[in-house]
């Protein structure tokens, strides 16, 4: 599979070959579009000329060119190159290429194995990973659409760099449309709105753009040129109102995050119907509304993070269009919903404090002491066992003892966080009465 697009090779196979396949770039620096990582300063390039090529992560949407800088990084670096998808592979073919691996390195020469949408793969599989990058036996390029830290193992991201992988700005999609009419020999025939309606309809991705003009040129009759609306009838699809990668997409997502925030479910209904007529990816949606449960909701109603992710699971298990009224739903639900950000608060002073007194131990009453010397240290040495105290409440000090009693925490008196609010005030009387 191909992402982005260089020019062609100096001969060509007589068999048919899609025009995106043709024309892959041959070096890096013909990669478009992602200059931040193969421009004359970008990132891969240092790391070529370097020497301190190491483990990476391509995060990025299809089409952006994960596989074919890959293959250039191998190629580039005098690397065997090995590919697998985690979606067709499984363990057996993971030995497999970690054995050839190894015999390529007891003969000098290391490997570049790329392992294209990799967050499939599950944890485990995930992990056989850490053993042959620790010891040189593969370079690991792995691509991933979704979000790495989410997706992948913490002890895998640990080893690898992430590189992120841009969608392509219509500069960079009209650089590849002019590659494709030089290795044509002939131009698109579009009109100009019918052009940069096309760049609209491939929505930053490099392989949709070259796949799309073909289908013009194999359509197309001699001496006729499209326009806008003659395109869209052709290739039965629509420009998206916005540029997902651009000011749209961004104004949209931020209008409909406030209009939930500000409790106005008819203002928030409004600007998801703009997003899901837009075309816009309606996990990036699902995973915004989870974020709006989270962060803009909270403990004051805590059904909404359960409400939101059933949505999300609702919209993978239908698809459209009865999924994307899952989606609605919740929108709706967390528009309606009584609003608090005090675990949002919460978490972030906790973090500030952890950073801050990371190197605090806990009292030693509230360790285990699995261990005799642990016990002659006082380990477990005083600890009340909550169940067996009056109320099920002990009320110790569960600090650090040098950084004493911290209050992160401040339910307001809002939805559910009412009672919470109630109960931590009821906990705090009985610690000052038993500590009297």
């Amino acid at each position: 599979m191909s992402d982005l697009f260089g020019p062609p090779p100096a001969t060509q196979d007589t068999a048919y070959r899609p025009l995106a396949d043709r024309l892959r770039p041959t070096r890096l620096a013909d990669v478009l579009g992602q200059e931040h990582l193969t421009g004359p300063d970008g990132a891969l390039t240092r790391m070529i000329r370097t020497g301190a090529l190491g483990s990476l992560i391509f995060w990025g949407p299809p089409g952006t060119g994960k596989t074919t800088v890959a293959r250039l990084l191998a190629s580039e670096t005098g690397l065997a190159y090995e590919q697998l998808s985690a979606i067709f592979s499984g363990v057996a073919d993971l030995k497999r290429v970690f054995e050839a691996a190894r015999l390529r390195r007891q003969q000098g020469r290391a490997t570049l194995l790329f392992v294209d949408e990799i967050h499939r793969f599950n944890r485990a599989q995930q992990d056989s990973f850490l053993p042959v990058m620790e010891d040189g036996t593969v370079i690991l390029v792995g691509a991933t659409t979704e979000n790495p830290s989410f997706e992948l193992n913490a002890a895998l991201l640990s080893r690898a760099n992430v590189l992120v992988f841009h969608p392509l700005t219509a500069e960079s999609l009209e650089g590849l449309l002019a590659r494709a009419e030089q290795h044509q020999g002939t131009r698109l025939p579009l009109d100009e709105e019918a052009r940069q309606s096309l760049i609209r309809m491939a929505d930053g991705d490099g392989r949709a753009v070259l796949s799309l003009a073909e289908e013009v040129w194999r359509t197309a009759g001699e001496g006729e040129v499209f326009s806008a609306d003659k395109l869209q009838q052709i290739l039965q699809r629509r420009a998206p109102i916005y540029d997902k990668g651009q000011d749209g997409h961004y104004n949209l997502i931020s209008a409909l995050h406030k209009s939930v925030r500000g409790s106005d479910p008819d203002a928030a209904l409004y600007y998801l119907a703009r997003m899901l007529d837009a075309g816009e990816d309606r996990r990036f949606i699902a995973r915004r509304i989870i974020r709006m449960a989270t962060e803009d909701i909270g403990l004051a109603d805590p059904q909404a993070l359960v409400i939101a992710i059933a949505a999300r699971d609702a919209w993978e298990f239908l698809g459209p269009p009865e999924g994307e009224l899952a989606i609605a739903e919740a929108c709706l639900y967390m528009a309606t919903a009584p609003k608090s950000n005090a675990a949002y608060v919460a978490f972030g002073k906790a973090m500030r404090a952890a950073k801050e007194h990371g190197s605090l131990l806990p009292p030693k009453h509230i360790l285990n002491a699995p261990t005799r010397l642990m016990k002659a240290e006082g380990y477990a040495s005083g600890y009340a066992y909550d169940h067996d105290q009056p109320d099920a409440f002990s009320g110790q000090d569960y600090f650090p003892e040098q950084m004493g009693r911290k209050r992160f925490y401040d339910p307001p008196e809002r939805g559910f966080e009412r009672e919470i609010r109630k109960r931590l005030e009821y906990w705090e009387r009985l610690r000052r009465e038993r500590k009297g």
